[in-house]
């Protein structure tokens, strides 16, 4: 290889080193700073192409999507001095890159260990006012609420970073006061079935009263309005009675003869003992009667 050859690649090498130290590229989901001997001289970079002075200035990218950070469980006291374990974890982002970078040298473990720490003094200032049932469930989300505004405040303007949401993932109680808790929370529970039950059977006797009281009511205007209407009926039988009899009264009297006829020899070993010229036979020996007249004649 000649000398010329020689000096091209080298040449050509010079090349691409510096070109490989001008060039960089940010993508859409980070965040970068560059470096000018070690001090920051550009905060916030865009996305995108960039060019830089080689082995001048440096650059440091981040991650710019939400992060998480899942905090170990803590033993935190409530407003009644009661002992809890809180298991949590917080959603968070860089905001301000400069601001962020300064803070924590550009390194992710130092932020989540002054984010952690922060995380559990709000949880231990927010606890400390309120009850065990107000954490549990009266008031979680406030709680929750009250906790990223504190935080915020404190990471944005001193990390550069803003919290998204912190949440609590679980509240214990520890191992030597859950048994009493349990205890007196099944006990109040049972109270208050005792309660409901009490006023279930209070509310099923009057509802069962009322319902016999409009029972009887009702059977009483049933009993009236049956009574009435057979008044009635007996009333229109008895005035069709009299006008048939007024019609024709021996036609009447043969019927009502018959009719005592077929209920008096109903069965066959029916005996009577009767005068044969009782007016009972009247119509056993004429159709018109006449005969048992001429015998009580």
């Amino acid at each position: 290889m000649s000398t010329k050859s020689l000096m091209a690649l080298v040449g050509g090498l010079l090349i691409v080193i510096v070109a490989a130290n001008s060039l960089y590229i940010v993508n859409e989901f980070e965040r970068g700073v560059e470096l000018r001997l070690g001090r920051v001289s550009n905060g916030d970079l865009d996305r995108g192409l960039h060019v830089k002075f080689p082995f001048v200035d440096s650059v440091k990218k981040f991650d710019g999507r939400i992060m998480t950070l899942d905090a170990p469980a803590e033993p935190i006291l409530t407003v009644e001095k009661k002992t809890v374990e809180v298991d949590s974890y917080a959603k968070w982002r860089i905001l301000d890159v400069k601001k962020f970078y300064t803070a924590t040298n550009g390194e992710i473990d130092r932020a989540r260990s002054l984010l952690s720490q922060r995380i559990n003094e709000e949880l231990r200032n927010q606890f400390a006012l309120r009850s065990l049932h107000e954490v549990v469930s009266g008031q979680r989300d406030e709680l929750m609420l009250a906790i990223k505004d504190e935080l915020n405040k404190f990471s944005d303007t001193s990390l550069g970073i803003e919290v998204v949401d912190v949440r609590v993932k679980r509240i214990d109680l520890p191992v030597e006061v859950s048994g009493p808790v349990f205890e007196r929370m099944r006990a109040e529970r049972e109270l208050e079935a005792a309660q409901h039950r009490a006023e279930g059977e209070k509310m099923a006797k009057i509802t069962r009263a009322d319902a016999d009281r409009k029972a009887r009511v009702e059977r009483a205007k049933a009993y009236r309005d049956a009574e009435k209407i057979k008044g009635e009926g007996d009333a229109i039988a008895a005035d069709t009675y009299a006008k048939a009899y007024n019609q024709d009264s021996e036609f009447y009297a043969f019927v009502r003869s018959l009719e005592a006829y077929r209920a008096t020899f109903a069965q066959k070993q029916d005996v009577m003992l009767v005068d044969p010229a009782s007016d009972f036979f009247r119509y056993f020996k004429s159709a018109n009667g006449d005969a048992a007249k001429g015998v009580q004649k």
